[in-house]
């Protein structure tokens, strides 16, 4: 009986879902494992071979760890709102809703086929009303608490009113955008108005006026990740800057938890450092320039105080606030031309050109706070306006741009390092002595940075700042698919709805874009408008009556439903809270976590800051959600390229296209059959290619070239997993994809290995059964060989699964099936614990081989890790290669247990040995138990 995967693979994923093998439930008896990955957004092309690589390593270890005795939590859910269901509803009119389920099924059929051990009674979807009952809720609490310095945590915003009350602000020490000062009577005869302004300051999500990226042609503003040179992801569509009206979160707050918690991550040092970039922590000074002629003043922050004497400029934000108070008449309209196209680029565009130089001067001034001297005040694309003041002190001969800057609108710049020459460049070292700068003259920089930082504050002019790169997060969507805010206005005053008349769900709309008048999609909706004396949402046509209040247009971002997901999967049908407390305290945190890179900074932060925020108001136990994690590298594709010629349009072979003038165009993969075009299959591809002539190689076939790319639709590389179920079996796809190399690295698809991993398979399928299909296990006591090659891969197999190493446990594996297949080895002992070592891998066949083993009870999910004895790797005896004068001559075999005596002894008794010996006596016998004996002659 040949190994029958189809049947044996619906057999068991139809057992496992009747019998609910992997609900998990709380289980003091045990530890608690929790294992998961990120969860995905179900596009409508359906999981390609990349995707499950990480769901596969995630659930290979998930099964481990319950062979282990662990109690396992392993949810699967989906991030169901985002961009691409919604502009599929502007063109086909379509209710996102329904796309996204159809979505759903899909990825659902295709998870299902690959046999993974999710808890599917957890499932939680960010789209579904119930799960964003409580992402509204969070915001919420979030709104309704600001941060606290003293206590370094997020408090209460009660309690922050209670000290506006008794004292005003002048003492409050806490994170706020805040300008003014107020005593308690100040505080009292404020209006209702001023007072939620002021608080707004302070709450920990806020709205303000932000510079944010506009995409006129999706109608909404993106996150800095939602861009790729300078283009919307989605779409390749242009973004600009625009300053509007937003909920932000004030992550800035826990800028140095966030630093100071990845000490404490076993994380890679890649991700870490790329979050601790993020952040950005700076130390150093705010120095203030006043504006010569104006009342204005210009705050900076500077790392290098010490360079105060060599400031030759100033540089502000194109979009600086200041910039159209001070800019002379005469630059008016060059200031104007510049902000323009300034407004065009995005901020990670900005950041990133270091090669471009561009700015424009406005005509006015700043007085320099130390020698009175005027300094030109210009704007440039390189300063944003969102990053620390939104200005800079602009010293050339210590930075490379404001020496490039400078240097390009020749403005004079001054040296202030003592003997360094700064005429090809700038000079970078933090290190040397100050010159022409006063007191600081013939200070170390260490010294001089203290110094001037002391001088500055005695003054008056500046003082000692710590400063980070983070920026508050943007926190609203011009989208209609997305959680509404549960958020309406009274008389402008931004009011959130009480708790049990959550959650307030999206209303239907008429057509998914803006309004005539620019607003958001949710202003076409007729019924959203609150009734705060019958708190329902009502329609706009009660708009004028006093108890009816306009609602939030906007929706919350994607990150908003993915930042809290893993506590949801705790407890997923609660709705009385987002999670019981004895849910949370018992899984506590997630023990591995297992996504892309891509989520390095994004996803990762705004999850962290959340976690921490729910953590300082008593709601979860752990600061961290995720103790560790590994980015699994991407799975790349193996393109396939035709050529086409210029001017006759033939498609020339690739062999040939060096003799013309050529174009490539990707050519799906799957009419491709390694290099070689289906050159009929090609023609009936697309209507433009029915007529297509070919210019062939010498034997009569199309020769395609090829590169490994990303995988992905556009460029017709995708390798469908269906397909390759169908063929050979989620088992051999599961192996494969481990097999192909480490979790973390990137590595090509190719599907000329596949076969391998299948025969292995059969092979593993042939010690249990003969030709006709009979059993052949046999009971009894092992012999030692077959002791011996089981132990030595239980011990490699579980050293590479503590390590996370998948790649070589499959390598081990089917060294293991050779041996023993070369040892005749059928016995029950062996191959049970061959079996289980299996199990996480493939494990439809390995529960197929455990009842055939007479298991017939329950499932192997339940049963036990083999245990490694490495009393089975102890040798009795050892083969000698035995060489006459350093020449190997034979091998013999003896115990291990003769002394040096006593294996010369045997050696030269032997009848080869007295063939080499020729009759004579030995000068030498070297003997080196366990490795060699060498006879001198």
């Amino acid at each position: 009986m040949e190994y029958d995967f189809s049947t044996i693979e619906k057999k068991w994923r139809k057992h496992w879902q009747e019998n609910n093998t992997y609900d998990s439930k709380m289980d003091s008896t045990k530890p608690k494992y929790y294992g998961l990955t990120m969860f995905p957004y179900p596009s409508g092309a359906g999981l390609h071979v990349g995707h499950p690589l990480g769901y596969i390593a995630s659930d290979i270890y998930a099964r481990y760890k319950r062979l282990k005795g662990f109690n396992v939590l392993h949810p699967m859910g989906y991030d169901s709102f985002g961009l691409p269901a919604e502009q599929y509803a502007i063109q086909t009119g379509q209710h996102p809703a329904v796309t996204t389920e159809e979505n759903l099924k899909r990825y659902r059929e295709q998870l299902d086929l690959i046999g993974f051990s999710f808890d599917w009674s957890r499932e939680v979807r960010t789209s579904d009303p119930q799960y964003y009952k409580w992402t509204q809720w969070i915001f919420k609490q979030l709104f309704a608490a600001y941060y606290c310095n003293d206590a370094d945590q997020a408090m209460p915003i009660e309690n922050l009113v209670a000290v506006f009350e008794s004292e005003g602000n002048t003492k409050v020490n806490a994170v706020n955008d805040c300008e003014i000062e107020f005593t308690a009577d100040e505080w009292k005869s404020f209006d209702e108005k001023k007072q939620a302004e002021i608080l707004m300051d302070y709450r920990l999500t806020y709205l303000a006026d932000s510079w944010v990226n506009w995409c006129p042609a999706l109608s909404t503003v993106l996150a800095n990740d939602e861009i790729v040179n300078g283009v919307s992801e989605r779409g390749g569509h242009p973004v600009e800057q625009k300053l509007m009206r937003q909920w932000s979160m004030r992550i800035t707050a826990y800028a140095e938890r966030l630093l100071k918690g990845l000490d404490q991550l076993d994380w890679s040092d890649a991700v870490k450092d790329i979050q601790r970039n993020w952040i950005g922590k700076s130390v150093g000074a705010s120095v203030y320039f006043q504006v010569a002629d104006h009342d204005e003043e210009i705050q900076v922050f500077t790392t290098r105080p010490d360079t105060i004497f060599g400031v030759s400029f100033m540089v502000l934000a194109p979009e600086h606030e200041l910039v159209a108070k001070i800019t002379t008449e005469e630059y008016k309209e060059d200031i104007k031309k510049y902000q323009q196209k300034a407004g065009l680029k995005s901020e990670r565009d900005r950041m990133s050109d270091t090669k471009t130089i561009s700015g424009q001067f406005t005509g006015a001034y700043a007085i320099h706070p130390l020698s009175g001297e005027k300094i030109q005040i210009w704007i440039g694309d390189y300063v944003l306006a969102s990053y620390g003041t939104g200005a800079v002190m602009a010293v050339p001969c210590g930075d490379q741009r404001d020496w490039d800057f400078a240097n390009h609108f020749n403005i004079p710049i001054k040296n202030i390092f003592a003997d360094v020459s700064i005429e090809e460049n700038a000079y970078t070292e933090k290190k040397g002595k100050i010159a022409n700068s006063d007191f600081l003259d013939g200070l170390e920089v260490t010294e001089a940075i203290k110094k001037a930082i002391e001088v500055l504050e005695e003054k008056k002019i500046g003082e000692a700042k710590t400063n980070f790169r983070l920026r508050d997060a943007v926190f609203s969507r011009q989208r209609y698919w997305g959680e509404p805010f549960p958020v309406y206005y009274d008389n402008g005053i931004a009011k959130t709805i009480e708790d049990q008349y959550l959650p307030i769900e999206l209303p239907e709309v008429d057509k998914y874009l803006p309004t005539p008048d620019g607003k958001p999609p949710l202003g076409n909706a007729s019924n959203w408008y609150w009734d705060s004396e019958k708190n329902k949402l009502t329609s706009k046509d009660r708009a004028e009556e006093a108890n009816v209040h306009p609602m939030e247009l906007n929706t919350m971002p994607g990150w908003a439903g993915s930042s809290w997901y893993f506590l949801r999967y705790m407890d997923p049908h609660n709705e009385k809270a987002f999670v019981a407390k004895e849910k949370v305290d018992y899984w506590n945190n997630v023990d591995l976590y297992i996504g892309g890179a891509e989520h390095a900074t994004g996803h990762l932060l705004y999850s962290r800051f959340w976690s921490m925020f729910l953590h300082d108001f008593g709601f979860i136990p752990f600061e961290e959600p995720f103790k560790k994690m590994i980015n699994q590298g991407m799975i790349l594709g193996r393109s396939n390229f035709v050529y086409r010629d210029k001017e006759s349009g033939k498609f020339i072979s690739f062999g040939k296209r060096k003799e013309f003038k050529t174009s490539r165009i990707h050519v799906d993969i799957n009419i491709v059959n390694n290099d070689i075009l289906d050159t009929e299959a090609f023609k009936a591809s697309r209507p433009e290619y029915a007529n297509a002539e070919f210019i062939l190689e010498d034997d009569g076939t199309y020769l395609c070239g090829n590169e490994v790319e990303k995988m992905s639709k556009s460029k017709f590389n995708v390798q469908n997993p269906d397909d390759l179920i169908e063929k050979y079996g989620a088992d051999t796809l599961r192996m494969y994809e481990m097999f192909l190399g480490p979790l973390e690295q990137a590595k090509p698809w190719d599907i000329k290995g596949i076969n391998g991993v299948n025969n292995f398979l059969r092979k593993l399928w042939r010690l249990f059964h003969d030709q006709e299909g009979n059993v052949l296990i046999t009971e009894g006591e092992p012999d030692a060989k077959a002791l011996k090659t089981i132990h030595k891969t239980i011990k490699k197999v579980q050293e590479d699964m503590d390590r996370y190493v998948f790649n070589t446990s499959v390598s081990a594996m089917m060294i293991c099936v050779n041996e023993l297949t070369e040892q005749k080895c059928n016995n029950k002992t062996v191959l049970q614990d061959l079996v289980v070592l299996l199990a996480p891998y493939a494990p439809h066949i390995a529960e197929e081989l455990w009842v055939v083993l007479g298991n017939e009870a329950g499932t192997l999910s339940d049963a036990n890790y083999p245990v490694f004895n490495e009393d089975y790797l102890v040798e009795d005896a050892f083969e000698y290669p035995v060489s006459f004068n350093g020449k190997m001559r034979f091998k013999v075999e003896l115990p291990n247990s003769l002394s040096k005596e006593e294996i010369e002894k045997e050696i030269l008794s032997l009848e080869k040995s007295q063939k080499y010996l020729e009759g004579k006596t030995p000068k030498k016998v070297i003997v080196v138990p366990g490795r060699i004996v060498n006879i001198v002659v």
